[in-house]
């Protein structure tokens, strides 16, 4: 929240600088003033368009839940392996249920012509009516008995050959 008035202070900065140094001067002299208030101000946005999405991270790794040390995650097990030993933690260990979940045999069976006759429209949907589509839209055009038609154009006449220096 305290990046919002930082950004309105100062873009309201450079806006009023800005305002000011369109108005026509009466001496073409350098400005120390409103150059130190410009550089100022652009510093300002810039440090708080940089600095203000590490702080929202920064408020989001705090509410991170933290661990005591009294916490006891998983049994930790020495084995040893080819490689030598390590450390293993033990947990609660959950198994799937094994048991099956297709439905029999026969009810697919049964039910086969349906999912057939579903198929068979989804082709007719996909293939069929947009080629019955273009033939209909292209039905009453002519250009390509116009360009099998043509006469083959006859072949240049070769260039006369220019005489030689010699």
């Amino acid at each position: 929240m305290a990046k919002f008035p930082t950004l309105l202070l100062a873009s309201l900065a450079l806006l009023l600088s800005g305002v000011a140094a369109l108005a026509p001067a009466k001496k073409p002299a350098f400005n120390v003033q409103k150059v130190a208030t410009n550089a100022l101000a652009g510093a300002s946005l810039a440090s708080a368009l940089v600095v203000g999405p590490m702080a929202d991270a920064v408020d989001m790794m705090a509410d991170a839940p933290t661990f005591g040390s009294s916490s006891l995650v998983a049994e930790r097990v020495k084995r040893e392996g080819i490689y030598g030993e390590y450390e293993v933690d033990l947990g609660d260990q959950v198994y799937d249920d094994a048991s099956s979940k297709f439905k029999s045999a026969k009810e697919t069976k049964s039910k086969k012509g349906k999912y057939t006759a579903l198929i068979a429209v989804l082709v007719v949907g996909s293939f069929i009516i947009p080629m019955a589509q273009y033939f209909w839209y292209v039905r009453d055009d002519d250009s390509s008995d116009k360009f099998f038609q043509q006469a083959a154009e006859p072949e240049p006449e070769p260039e006369p050959k220019k005489k030689k220096w010699f």
